[in-house]
């Protein structure tokens, strides 16, 4: 008994010198790393006061008297305009996640699947006679404007749900890495309502502030929206035949070459192709007959003189290799991303050939339903 009584006493002073067990911290359901703690948190979303006006603060009252001065806007309408839009935290959130880039083999199905075949097919029989004017004049084929507007809303579907004027607001002022930049396209958007009769607290888009159809930045709107069915208004948000217009100007500005090809797959061998992987955003500058010189054969017939990149992406089955050309570099200035004008180009190719068929209820390809 006296054996017992004294290895229960051990037990007692042992657990009572223990260090606690620890806290265990609440699943983080959200993909955001824990919180800091206050005296080292960095400004974040609980920066951004909600629920005070923007014209309560002092740098919006600044910018607010710079645009009475450098465009002669009322001030006082100005202000009222400010009075009733608000910063919203959930943007700054969204713009400070760390952005981790997917291989190709996860990219490329969310923006090639039935669903957006469809759909662009669809888009594209309610608007030929659009998108053929627009190819006409701008020299864009239909498959690559109604495969942007496929990615960036899905034919509509998508416009964003942020009030413009606050997206560009929060991020101008409460977002200082790109502050400079919002604060410009907030310049914009101000000059654009003004010069379109919209009401400045109306249009909605994307937390980053793009807006319509295709997702125009306002400095883009102002350069390369186009009033394309002659009503007097450049409406991207309701009338697809301006959005047409739009992104087919966009591309013809920035430097479209009508009838030349996009991209082709290719295959390589030897030593000398992996230091010729374009791994910048930079115009082709190989001819197709020098990359042949060097283990990399295009799988099309393209010529022997047109300027190529060598692309690499990661499939599902390893590294797949592709040629950009000089259309494909374009699509690249409507979104700085290699795998972005892949899935522009290979949807649009997508979408002509169910345009194309002779009826609508046509299977699937293999290809696509091993995507899903």
């Amino acid at each position: 008994m006296k054996r017992l009584y004294l290895l229960l006493s051990v037990a007692l002073w042992l657990s009572a010198c223990a260090p606690p067990p620890p806290i265990r911290q609440p699943l983080d359901r959200t993909g955001l790393p824990p919180t800091p703690a206050p005296e080292t948190a960095s400004p974040g979303p609980s920066a951004v006061n909600a629920g005070q006006p923007l014209a309560d603060r002092a740098d919006v009252r600044a910018f607010i008297r710079e645009m009475a001065a450098r465009h002669g806007f009322n001030t006082a309408r100005l202000q009222a305009v400010f009075n009733r839009a608000y910063a919203q935290p959930s943007i700054i959130a969204a713009m400070s996640r760390p952005a981790e880039a997917k291989p190709w083999s996860a990219y490329r199905p969310i923006f090639i699947n039935p669903k957006r075949i469809q759909g662009g097919a669809a888009f594209w029989r309610a608007n030929e006679t659009a998108l053929a004017r627009a190819e006409r004049v701008y020299g864009v084929p239909p498959e690559i404007v109604v495969a942007i507007i496929g990615v960036e809303t899905q034919y509509g579907g998508n416009m964003g749900k942020y009030r413009v004027l606050e997206a560009l607001s929060t991020l101008a002022f409460n977002y200082p890495r790109r502050a400079d930049y919002f604060r410009k396209e907030l310049e914009n958007f101000l000059l654009l309502t003004r010069a379109e009769g919209i009401d400045p607290l109306a249009p909605r888009g994307s937390y980053a502030g793009a807006m319509g159809y295709g997702q125009f930045m306002p400095s883009s709107f102002r350069s390369f929206a186009v009033d394309f069915d002659g009503d007097g208004h450049r409406d991207l948000w309701r009338n697809p035949r301006d959005a047409i217009g739009s992104v087919a100007n966009y591309f013809n500005k920035h430097g479209w070459r009508s009838g030349e090809p996009v991209a082709a797959p290719a295959r390589v061998s030897g030593a000398a192709y992996p230091d010729l992987v374009s791994r910048k955003l930079s115009q082709p500058k190989y001819s197709v007959v020098s990359l042949r010189a060097r283990g990399v054969i295009p799988e099309a017939s393209v010529r022997d003189a047109q300027a190529a990149m060598l692309l690499e992406f990661q499939g599902q089955d390893g590294p797949e290799y592709w040629l950009g050309f000089d259309n494909f570099y374009v699509i690249t200035r409507y979104n700085h991303s290699q795998l972005y004008a892949m899935a522009v180009y290979q949807l649009g190719q997508e979408i002509r050939e169910r345009h194309e068929r002779p009826y609508a209820g046509a299977p699937v390809p293999e290809r696509l339903a091993r995507a899903d």
